[in-house]
């Protein structure tokens, strides 16, 4: 099946921010594009309102200013839903309501032809629901563009329980051909990306709610260790509170409040006080022009030792070994038979390991975990979580020992897992019970991640590198740690774990 033909009508029904953005996208695509919007008048704004975005597109030398012309001859306000009548592809942008979208694809399935592809921008409803009000579902997909649209790649092509495949390529194919960066996904919760990355937020809100750390340091790691864009609380407060909350507590709710899915309280107060992010002035953090950030919890300058023991391997963390021997740092190796699965022994005695999920209360040697990291190399930033049995001196030589790698260091309280390889474990598990449940392949599931929500690797390859069965063994630790089922190992996560085991 081809894409829909640039001769054939695509109408935008709701113009607002995302109307408008989908609509400018098919117009530039080169499509004539029919706008349409309940309020009076409205349609006709919002033409102008895109008119002046491509204005600005020529004034950045994006947009010549013959296209600029055509593609404005191309754009037609409606006054009433029965000027679609011709089009081939109608995408709705309305409220998040079902019985709004049911309602209006019930008069549009009147108004156009047999063969016009139906489509809902929905992030959050059911596709399968919306069109269980239709009498043919079969022409109807869900297309889920990125905010804002003409700049983010991503769209989500979802098939709902009855969508037909012929309906679900061209959707995908239309997709691409406008220059977007179509996956297909079935009809599940969040679809792919709201639903795999739950744990990005929700991670961090626990560690929050724990008093492990403050957002600002809970931001900076993720940032400045894992090599995520932005921290989850920055993150939100730019979404908005309410809307990455409203999200959280949908998902949660239609996977029938499974505790993998749990909401926060924090963010529910943070709601209710109407403390939004940035669009309310105040979220996780204050905003303004003489409004100070707060600054993460770095470590003051520590001597670092003059030699550490290494036992075993350091796995995922292997490549301290050559930034210590830069460092010019003494490398000394244990003799015999490991003592211990892995790690540095400081010369004060302390154990230096990378965070397995266990906590740190039971510890019966003074142990000091480090984080995970996306790449220790191009790490900026590092997290220590010491035991209670670590004593000052212990604790300086870790911190002086990373600064001499060119770290800054937060130290933070006990917590199972620590902040990046908590997040992506879950990050791993969720994506690969994704796939195993079928909702998408890896690759898009991959693709989604990077081109949604700007992951720097895809959580199913950062599986790989990890390996399936240390991911699995790690969140068995956890879910020892957190009985509530909230860390138990997908099936998906399990079976790749001992396939990767028998191999």
């Amino acid at each position: 099946m081809t894409a829909l033909r640039l001769s054939s009508a695509v109408a935008v029904v709701g113009t607002g921010t995302m109307g408008q953005g989908i609509a400018q996208v098919a117009l530039v695509a080169g499509h004539p594009v029919r706008l349409y919007d309940a309020a009076p008048g409205r349609a006709r704004a919002a033409a102008d309102a895109i008119g002046a975005r491509l204005d600005r597109l020529v004034e950045k030398g994006r947009l010549t200013a013959g296209d600029r012309a055509a593609a404005g001859a191309r754009l037609t306000p409606a006054d009433d839903l029965s000027e679609l009548a011709g089009c081939g592809l109608v995408i709705e942008a309305v409220l998040e309501r079902l019985d709004v979208k049911q309602q209006l694809f019930r008069q549009l399935e009147d108004i156009v032809a047999e063969d016009c592809l139906l489509a809902t921008n929905t992030s959050s409803l059911s596709v399968t629901a919306i069109a269980g009000a239709l009498r043919e579902p079969g022409r109807f997909v869900g297309l889920h563009f990125f905010n804002p649209a003409p700049l983010l790649p991503l769209v989500e092509v979802v098939s709902g329980f009855a969508t037909e495949e012929r309906s679900a390529t061209r959707a995908y194919a239309t997709a691409k051909a406008w220059g977007k960066t179509p996956v297909r996904s079935a009809d599940t919760p969040g679809f792919i990306v709201n639903r795999v990355a739950r744990p990005f937020y929700a991670e961090a809100l626990r560690l929050y709610e724990e008093r492990v750390a403050d957002p600002a340091t809970i931001d900076a790691v993720l940032r400045e260790c894992g090599g995520f864009t932005m921290g989850p609380f920055e993150l939100t407060d730019l979404i908005g509170q309410d809307v990455n909350e409203a999200v959280t507590r949908s998902v949660w709710e239609s996977f029938f409040q499974d505790p993998k899915f749990t909401p926060s309280l924090a963010q529910r107060r943070l709601v209710e006080s109407q403390r939004l992010g940035r669009k309310s002035g105040r979220g996780w953090y204050a905003y303004g022009d003489d409004v100070p950030r707060p600054q993460p919890h770095t470590a003051e300058p520590a001597d670092a030792p003059r030699s550490v023991t290494l036992h075993g391997d350091l796995f995922p963390a292997e490549a301290l070994v050559g930034l210590i021997q830069k460092a010019d740092i003494e490398i000394r190796h244990a003799q015999g038979a490991p003592s211990h699965p892995g790690g540095i022994e400081l010369p004060s005695g302390a154990w230096l390991a990378l965070t397995d999920g266990s906590g740190m209360a039971a510890a019966v040697e003074p142990t000091i975990h480090f984080d995970l990291a996306l790449d220790y190399g191009a790490a900026t930033r590092i997290a220590l979580s010491p035991s209670s049995r670590v004593d000052e001196k212990g604790l300086r030589e870790a911190i002086g020992l990373f600064q001499a790698l060119g770290k800054k260091v937060s130290v933070i309280g006990s917590a199972p897992g620590m902040i990046v390889a908590r997040t992506v474990w879950m990050l791993v598990d969720f994506a690969l019970d994704a796939v195993g449940r079928g909702v998408a392949d890896a690759e898009d599931v991959d693709t989604a991640m990077r081109l949604g929500v700007n992951y720097p690797l895809g959580p199913v390859e950062w599986g790989r590198r990890l390996t399936a069965y240390r991911v699995a063994e790690s969140l068995e630790t956890l879910h020892e740690e957190y009985p509530t089922g909230r860390y138990a190992p997908s099936q998906a996560l399990r079976r790749q774990a001992v396939r990767e085991e028998h191999s």
